[in-house]
């Protein structure tokens, strides 16, 4: 039976971006040699990119990707706030940030923010990606409801997410619970 992947949200150049649509993965000018973020939560994606509009983030893609990757990813996963030793020598980075309202306020759940390492951003690239859609246009028009004081109407277009059921991995699950990725215990962390 297979499990449908799940929604992770990256803002891009429109240089990275266009590249990244065409081929269906990323592909240069996306930098493989440093680490690059994944935010589950399309509204912390929309406080930190600023709607899309600063500089180097003005295009949002919805990246797809397998549940296995994902759970992959998370039993590889360190705190920032851990050891700077343990956190250097990490594949994966993981940190918790207040999930955002539409007008940016910070609200009293978090969600997690999944920074992929330059040694496993192939992996993520080429067995984990399973599609990548351009969501700039929607944000563009969110963004201008949001503006004009609809952000009700603005969260129609906003898309679905719901809390992900992490499931017990046996062997190497003492970084998960490190993690504190019991979600819904923690957190309201959203995935599609």
């Amino acid at each position: 039976m297979s499990v449908a992947p799940l929604t992770e949200h990256q803002a891009y150049s429109p240089a990275i971006a266009d590249a990244a649509l065409r081929a269906g993965r990323f592909v240069a000018p996306f930098s493989f040699h440093r680490m690059t973020w994944i935010k589950p939560s399309f509204m912390w994606l929309m406080h930190r990119s600023n709607w899309a509009r600063k500089p180097g983030q003005e295009r949002v893609l919805a990246v797809r990707i397998t549940r296995e990757g994902w759970e992959d990813t998370l039993s590889q996963a360190v705190l920032t706030t851990a050891d700077p030793a343990a956190v250097a020598q990490a594949a994966v980075h993981v940190q918790w940030d207040p999930e955002r309202s539409p007008r940016g306020a910070a609200l009293n759940h978090y969600s997690i923010q999944v920074g992929i390492g330059r040694h496993l951003i192939r992996t993520f690239n080429d067995d984990w990606i399973v599609s990548l859609t351009d969501l700039t246009p929607q944000v563009r028009k969110a963004t201008a409801l949001v503006q004009t004081g609809h952000a009700t109407k603005a969260q129609r277009l906003f898309p679905a997410e719901r809390a992900y059921p992490m499931p017990r991995i046996s062997g190497g699950a003492d970084g998960l619970e490190a993690l504190g990725v019991a979600f819904g215990r923690r957190s309201r962390t959203e995935v599609r």
